[in-house]
C-alpha cells in the first residue's frame, strides 16, 4: 500500500515537473536569430572598416612607389642625358685621335725617308754636304742646317706621339666613364622595372581590397535588411502577444466582472425573472461595442443590447432607447431592482444592483458593468414581475 501510495507521489511529482517545463515562443526565438544577425551586421561592418584601413596602407605605399619610381625616371633621363654627351665627346676624341695618328704618321713616314737616305748614303752624304761647303762659314751653316732638320723631326714625331696618347687616353677616360654610366643607367632600369611590378602588384591589391570592401557592403546590406525584416517580424508577433495579452486580461477583466456582477444580483431583492436577465446580460462583459449592432457576441450599441437580452428572454421590446422609456412599468430609482431598464439621455443600461449597471458603453468600454447615476436618470422601467 505505501509503494503505491509512492508510485501515485513519484507520478504527481513527474506530472507537475512537466507542466512546469517552458518552451520557447517564436518571438523568442527570432529576437535571438536578430541578436544573431546584429552580430553578423557588426562583423560585416568592423570587416568594411579594417579593409579600407589595409586598402588605406596599400594606397599609401604606392604613393611612396610612385614617388620612388618618378625619382629613378628623373635620373634615368639625367644618366641618359650624361651618356648622350659622353658619346658625343667620345666622337670627338676619336676624330681627334684619328687626325693625330695620321699627322704622326705622316711625320714618321717623312722622317723614316730622310733617315733613309741619310743612311742610305751613309757618311759619304755628310762629308759631301760639308766638302761642298763654299767657305767655313757655308760649312758651318751646312751642318747646323742637318742638325736641326734631324732636331725637328725628332721633336714633332714627339709631339705628335705625345699628342696621339694624350687623345687616346681622354677616350679611355671618357670610354670608362659611359661604361659605369651605362651600368648605372642599367640598374636604375632594372630597379623602374622592379617597382613597376611592385606598383602593379600593389594596384591589383588595392583593386582586391575594393571587391572584398564592396562584397563586405553587399553583406552588411543583406544583414540589414534581414534585420528589418526581423524587427518588422518582431514588432508584429510583440502586437500580436500584446493583444492576446490584452484580450485575456478582457476576459479575466470580465470574467471578473461577471463572478462581481453575480455576486451582486444574487445580493441583491427582486423577482427571479428579473435576476435570469440581469445575469444574462452579463454574460457578454467584454463583447465590443458597434453602433447601430444588436449581435451580444460580435457587436452591439445600448439600445440593442438591451433589445437582444430581454429579446433572448423571450421578451419583444423595442429596437430603440427612445421607445423603451415607455414600456413596461415606471419605478423609482430607490426601488429599482435586478433586470430593469434604467433610461438616460441618449442611453439606455440593464439594472443589476448594487447602484449598478451592465450596459454596451462606447466603442473604447464595449460592454462593461458602470455606475448606474454616472448622469441623470430619466426613467426606470420594469418589464417583468
Amino acid at each position: 500500500m505505501k509503494k503505491a501510495g509512492l508510485r501515485i507521489l513519484i507520478s504527481l511529482i513527474l506530472i507537475a515537473s512537466l507542466n512546469m517545463t517552458v518552451y520557447a515562443t517564436p518571438l523568442d526565438d527570432l529576437r535571438k536569430q536578430k541578436e544573431e544577425t546584429q552580430k553578423e551586421l557588426d562583423k560585416a561592418n568592423s570587416a568594411v572598416s579594417s579593409l579600407k584601413n589595409q586598402k588605406q596602407e596599400v594606397e599609401e605605399e604606392i604613393s611612396e612607389l610612385d614617388a620612388q619610381l618618378i625619382d629613378i625616371i628623373a635620373s634615368v633621363s639625367l644618366l641618359e642625358d650624361e651618356i648622350d654627351e659622353l658619346n658625343e665627346q667620345i666622337e670627338q676624341t676619336k676624330q681627334e685621335y684619328e687626325e693625330a695618328k695620321a699627322v704622326e704618321e705622316a711625320q714618321y713616314d717623312a722622317m723614316k725617308l730622310r733617315i733613309k737616305f741619310m743612311y742610305e748614303k751613309g757618311e759619304l752624304s755628310y762629308v759631301e754636304i760639308l766638302t761642298q761647303a763654299k767657305s767655313f762659314s757655308d760649312m758651318v751653316n751646312k751642318t747646323d742646317y742637318v742638325e736641326k732638320l734631324y732636331e725637328y723631326d725628332r721633336k714633332m714625331l714627339l709631339e705628335y706621339q705625345a699628342a696621339k696618347e694624350a687623345v687616346a687616353e681622354v677616350q679611355a677616360k671618357l670610354e670608362a666613364e659611359e661604361e659605369q654610366l651605362e651600368v648605372d643607367l642599367q640598374e636604375l632600369q632594372e630597379e623602374q622595372n622592379t617597382l613597376n611590378q611592385l606598383m602593379e602588384e600593389k594596384k591589383a591589391e588595392a583593386a582586391d581590397y575594393d571587391n572584398q570592401i564592396s562584397k563586405a557592403k553587399q553583406d552588411a546590406a543583406a544583414y540589414k535588411a534581414k534585420l528589418k525584416q526581423q524587427n518588422s517580424e518582431i514588432k508584429k508577433l510583440e502586437a500580436e502577444e500584446a493583444a492576446k495579452k490584452a484580450a485575456q486580461a478582457a476576459k479575466s477583466s470580465s470574467s471578473g466582472s461577471s463572478a462581481s456582477a453575480q455576486s451582486t444580483i444574487s445580493n441583491s431583492g427582486g423577482s427571479a425573472s428579473g435576476k435570469q436577465i440581469a445575469n444574462y446580460a452579463c454574460q457578454f462583459i467584454g463583447n465590443p461595442y458597434v453602433f447601430g449592432g444588436t449581435s451580444l457576441t460580435n457587436g452591439c450599441d445600448c439600445s440593442g443590447f438591451t433589445y437582444s437580452v430581454y429579446k433572448a428572454n423571450g421578451y419583444n421590446i423595442p429596437r430603440v432607447g427612445t421607445a423603451q422609456r415607455t414600456i413596461g412599468t415606471e419605478v423609482s430609482y430607490s426601488d429599482a431592482q435586478p433586470g430593469d431598464i434604467i433610461c438616460y439621455p441618449g442611453h439606455v443600461g440593464i439594472y443589476i444592483g448594487g447602484g449598478q449597471i451592465v450596459h454596451a458603453s462606447t466603442p473604447s468600454g464595449g460592454i462593461k458593468i458602470g455606475s448606474a447615476t454616472y448622469t441623470t436618470i430619466l426613467t426606470v422601467r420594469r418589464v417583468v414581475n
